[in-house]
């Protein structure tokens, strides 16, 4: 059976959970987590790049000069594409980038994602944080006393509000709810630190939708 140490915030191990072989141990499906990540990504796009075609510009009209006898290339409007702020060929038109994948491989990618941070060793419980935080440089020695370092995830579900607060100012570090979170926020992340409570929502959330 697998353990997962819970430490507290002076960095000592308080406890251990059972973790469920089902999700853990077994080597990461990276085949579906690079599907979900580029959905994601894809979603994110803001489609919004837009070109003139030659219908779109201005001028035209007229023809620049006769057909033939002056010695130069033929031309029918100063809009065509091989003039100086002519007309764009094929350019790019605001469209949507979006588009999903089943609900069930959403939720086997981020069961894989969090099996990767733990094969990482890049997943840490602690105990909730039920005490009340008054400034930042309090939650701060927390993490360093945890020797987390980077971008970090938190999942803080059940602890006291005052984290929140506290911990806005720190840089790289953001906060979701464990029924919120996504593979690609985890695996965007380097560390994923988890409350105990928050870990046991997210375990609860993957086995009830893989069922």
């Amino acid at each position: 059976m697998l353990k997962l140490p819970v430490y507290n915030s002076d960095g000592k191990e308080a406890e251990t959970l059972e973790l469920p072989e089902s999700i853990f141990g077994a080597a990461v499906n990276k085949k579906v987590l690079h599907q979900v990540v580029l959905m994601y990504q894809a979603n994110l796009r803001s489609g919004t790049a837009s070109t003139k075609e030659r219908g779109s510009v201005s001028g035209g009209g007229k023809k620049p000069w006769r057909q033939k006898g002056t010695g130069r290339a033929r031309a029918g409007s100063n809009r065509s594409p091989l003039w100086h702020k002519g007309g764009i060929v094929f350019g790019p038109h605001p469209r949507d980038f979006s588009y999903d994948v089943p609900r069930q491989t959403k939720t086997v990618a981020l069961r894989e994602s969090v099996n990767a941070k733990y094969t990482e060793k890049d997943l840490l419980c602690v105990t909730d944080f039920k005490g009340k935080l008054s400034k930042t440089k309090e939650f701060a020695k927390i993490l360093s006393t945890l020797k987390l370092e980077g971008k970090i995830l938190a999942l803080l579900d059940e602890s006291d509000p005052s984290v929140m607060t506290a911990s806005r100012n720190i840089a790289h570090f953001n906060i979701m709810r464990a029924m919120d979170v996504t593979a690609y926020d985890i695996l965007r992340n380097k560390k994923l630190l988890v409350t105990k409570s928050a870990f046991k929502n997210l375990l609860r959330r993957i086995l009830r939708k893989t069922k």
